[in-house]
């Protein structure tokens, strides 16, 4: 199997040579994946790993799915592409469908190509909306990659420019393990979320277009708000006649039990963007809206690639196969169990400063004396389970925080197992 792949020390050559250094990679020792099948991954030696970590939250359905890539190959051998200017009927079927499953009466879209341009798609819709042009962000948020969609994102990590757009304030995100305010909650009565009124009042001209938030932020270690967060954030930005856009793009399609993970505060955004697991690996990105913000949007606006029919055959197949297969629910049931055997490490390992996610959205942040970030000590274990043929992620602020999000068809074997191999790994590092 090994003479038909460079391996890994050549593509790093290559990489090196051909790709501009911004591009890093996982480990210290990086292996070349050839192959996906389910929820395992194999490597250009044929060595299979269990996937935990699914593209960063991309392959909820599992790897080369077979009846999601017969669809798409079907739809290939029709038609691939005639830009989204002319009528094609798959597009009009993953919107209809989309019209159903997101939240409330959330219902006109408009399609492209990732997450990044569905956040900048938005963005600029809650601006043409409101005709405001100030906007609001998370501390700690990941918006993507464009200008705009990094100068809205509160990681300094992820923010190559160093000068952002002007117009943005950023409000403290619900990170209570850290609490950006020192403050214990339940007892802090949401005093990161009434900071949106402080900021609105202080920090801008009290025109604010909308907020932009990740229901759970992916990239800032799995920041999983309190269940009165959203609905207290969203009376303060009705108040002062801003929208609420939440970006699903990590989170969506089952992942934490739900169809979207805002579902699981009980609000309705404005504006929602999706990405990632919509394709289950084909490059797509949507943003939905209610209709009466929707149809404020009648300047031209097209995008060459975005609804091209595979991409929306991708989306239908998906969709069906979520279904069809109960991964919503699996996500639930297995997210608990993911959860009570993480919690489980915890008392066992002092690494472990606290769990946190909903469903199989997980993470858990690695401390040491006290709550200094262990972020070598995170890099360690994600070698170590890599060799031992596990994949898991991490991410944080300080890039201490091990982040569990596998494809949603995993079973209680694989999470004994992960968690199995995770046990050693913490137990090596802790030596």
């Amino acid at each position: 199997m090994s003479d038909k792949f460079w391996g890994p020390e050549e593509i790093v050559r290559k990489k090196k040579e051909y790709i501009m250094p911004c591009l890093n990679h996982f480990y210290q020792e990086p292996v070349q994946m050839v192959k996906g099948e389910g929820q395992y991954l194999f490597d250009s030696t044929g060595k299979k790993y269990l996937d935990f970590f699914a593209g960063v939250s991309v392959i909820n359905a599992g790897h080369c799915h077979p009846e999601i890539t017969e669809r798409i190959c079907q739809q290939v051998k029709t038609l691939q592409h005639v830009c989204n200017i002319y009528l094609t009927q798959p597009m009009l079927e993953l919107a209809e469908k989309l019209a159903e499953i997101t939240p409330g009466k959330l219902k006109k879209s408009f399609f492209c190509n990732s997450g990044t341009e569905a956040n900048e798609g938005a963005i600029l819709l809650a601006k043409i909306a409101t005709k405001r042009s100030e906007l609001l962000a998370l501390q700690d948020g990941l918006c993507g990659r464009t200008y705009l969609a990094m100068s809205l994102t509160g990681l300094r990590f992820w923010r190559t420019d160093p000068n952002p757009a002007g117009g943005i304030s950023f409000i403290p995100n619900a990170y209570c393990y850290r609490c950006p305010m020192n403050l214990t909650y339940p007892a802090c009565d949401l005093a990161c979320a009434e900071q949106v009124r402080q900021v609105i009042e202080t920090s801008t001209s009290g025109e604010v277009a909308a907020l932009i938030a990740e229901s759970i932020q992916g990239n800032a270690g799995i920041i999983t708000p309190p269940p009165e967060y959203f609905t207290r954030i969203k009376e303060i930005l009705h108040e002062y006649g801003a929208l609420l856009i939440i970006d699903e793009v990590q989170t969506g399609f089952g992942r934490t039990g739900k169809w979207f993970s805002i579902e699981n505060w009980g609000v309705e955004p404005d504006i929602i963007t999706m990405a990632k697991a919509l394709g289950n690996g084909v490059p797509i990105g949507v943003f939905t809206a209610l209709p009466e913000i929707a149809d404020l949007y009648t300047r031209p606006g097209a995008s060459t690639l975005g609804g091209n029919p595979v991409s929306m055959t991708a989306g239908l197949a998906t969709l069906d196969v979520i279904e069809k297969e109960g991964l919503i629910q699996n996500a639930a049931k297995l997210g608990s169990y993911l959860r009570e055997r993480l919690l489980e490490l915890q008392d066992k390992h002092p690494l472990i400063g606290d769990v946190r996610g909903i469903g199989l959205m997980q993470g858990a942040e690695l401390v040491k004396n006290g709550k200094e970030p262990a972020a070598e000590e995170v890099d360690r274990i994600l070698e170590i389970m890599k060799n031992k043929g596990v994949i898991i992620g991490k991410n944080g602020r300080y890039r201490n925080v091990l982040a569990f999000q596998p494809p949603l068809i995993i079973d209680q074997d694989n999470v004994d197992e992960m968690i199995t191999v995770l046990d050693q790994a913490l137990t090596e590092v802790e030596r």
